[in-house]
């Protein structure tokens, strides 16, 4: 054979090897972006819940106890002036129910359905919401992974993950302290 030829043979070889390297490591390094991606995903999604989830819960409690004390002035106010009262007393009581019945007619023209009932239910939604946000991120994080560990440890391409000096990545395991649930109590 023609030493000409060779050569070529030996530089088109190269070339192809060179090639192949550059390509098999920028598809890991973009695999790499992915998984830091997806990684910031968690991160979003967990901040929403414990941001969301606190406010929520706040608010809630907030207006429970709102209508619950609105509902103790009603009934006390319902069971109309004690006896042994005396008239200045009764007028300072009388001063209080119209401040409670003002505070009614304000709070029922605010809020028309006086019903806690109705933020919880809205809470748990928020939860069931948030919940299935962070759950998504997780699983998009894991089949990331799952994608370039799988790339990393095949072969040829583990030859380019071991030059570049890339290793497989950990999967999500929710045990971690950073990533607690947000407590949900009243």
């Amino acid at each position: 054979m023609d030493p000409i030829v060779v050569l070529l043979i030996i530089v088109g070889l190269i070339v192809v090897i060179g090639l192949w390297y550059i390509v098999t490591m920028n598809a890991l390094r973009q695999l790499e972006v992915k998984v830091e991606e997806a990684d910031s995903g968690i991160d979003v999604a967990l901040t929403k819940r414990f941001d969301a989830l606190s406010k929520l819960v706040g608010a809630t409690k907030g207006y429970a106890k709102h209508e619950a004390e609105l509902f103790e002035k009603v009934t006390k106010w319902r069971k109309g002036l004690p006896a042994e009262l005396t008239m200045e007393q009764k007028q300072e009581f009388q001063g209080r129910l119209n401040e409670v019945q003002s505070g009614i007619n304000v709070a029922v023209e605010n809020y028309p359905d006086l019903k806690a009932d109705s933020l919880f239910i809205n809470l748990q939604n928020s939860i069931n919401e948030v919940e299935e946000h962070l759950q998504a991120a997780r699983r998009l994080y894991n089949s990331n992974v799952s994608t370039i560990n799988q790339r990393i440890v095949s072969f040829p391409t583990s030859i380019v993950a071991g030059m570049i000096a890339l290793s497989k990545k950990e999967f999500f395991e929710a045990e971690s302290a950073k990533r607690a649930d947000v407590d949900v109590s009243f």
